[in-house]
């Protein structure tokens, strides 16, 4: 088996330069890069190094190589070289993971597809009045799968339809079909794979948060546990001046009921008082 003197000098200089970047920082990810043309990727890697998030595209043998070689200093990272595949390029960042995952997700954007795609997702065309033309598009859109017709002179698609589904491949011919229609079924940009923050490794499946919908849940608990202190009366900076207009609502009705007079009761006691005697008056004719 060839030595280490063996190797390249070039390529230990770039095994140890991954080394350093895997090291250097608490946040070290992975990220896929497959699909993004060059100039986009050029632009998302500026816009990365001014917000402090620099990446590294490196060979995937090189970002082995480096993790290995890091890992007996960092053990948390060994996990990452399960998701070296693919084009791969590394980043070392501070901060919170799932707002960097958020942060790569507003790199991506949708993108049309050109035949030969997998579909990452159930691609559905809805019903409704299309830009065409009468025309041999139909029997096109027909031929494709698309439920085609004209009606007053406008060809329409008539009910929503599944054209591809998920894990399917997209033929040319549905693919040009889908680009007329302008719907972009794909997704181009940076894909946070894997992430390691300190000790915690996080699989893109932990990191792929639905913040809207954690927001409203997390609404929802502060609503329920603001109703649940003043049912049972805790007192918190934020229950205690309802509590205080609830516990003087009470007191001053018991003290009507009770007769008892204050400054404040005076006035119901007197109105209630009014009341009865006109009650009685009524009963007893006078």
């Amino acid at each position: 088996m060839p030595g280490r003197g063996s190797v390249p000098p070039d390529r230990l200089e770039r095994v140890a330069s991954l080394e350093q970047i895997l090291v250097s920082r608490p946040m070290t990810a992975l990220v896929g890069i497959r699909g993004v043309p060059a100039a986009a990727l050029q632009t998302m890697r500026r816009e990365l190094r001014q917000r402090d998030h620099p990446i590294r595209v490196a060979t995937n043998s090189s970002l082995r190589h480096a993790i290995e070689n890091a890992s007996q200093q960092r053990p948390s990272l060994r996990p990452l070289l399960d998701h070296v595949e693919d084009q791969t390029a590394l980043l070392a960042a501070e901060g919170n993971p799932f707002s960097l995952y958020q942060e790569f997700l507003r790199t991506r954007s949708p993108t049309p597809a050109r035949g030969g795609e997998v579909a990452p997702r159930d691609i559905v065309v809805p019903a409704g009045t299309t830009n065409f033309k009468p025309g041999p598009i139909v029997g096109e859109l027909q031929h494709a799968g698309f439920p085609a017709a004209i009606e007053k002179g406008k060809v329409v698609l008539k009910k929503d339809v599944t054209i591809v589904k998920a894990g399917q491949t997209i033929s040319r011919e549905v693919a040009g079909l889908l680009t007329r229609l302008e719907i972009y079924p794909l997704e181009v940009g940076l894909t946070l794979r894997a992430l390691v923050d300190g000790d915690t490794f996080y699989p893109p499946t932990v990191l792929a948060i639905d913040l809207a919908s954690r927001r409203k849940d997390l609404a929802r608990a502060v609503r329920g546990a603001f109703g649940l202190a003043l049912e049972v009366g805790y007192a918190t900076p934020e229950t205690a001046p309802l509590l205080l207009v609830r516990a003087h609502r009470q007191a001053l009705g018991l003290a009507i009921a009770a007769g008892f007079v204050t400054p404040e009761t005076i006035e119901p006691l007197f109105a209630k008082a009014m009341r009865e005697a006109a009650a009685v008056a009524k009963l007893t004719g006078t």
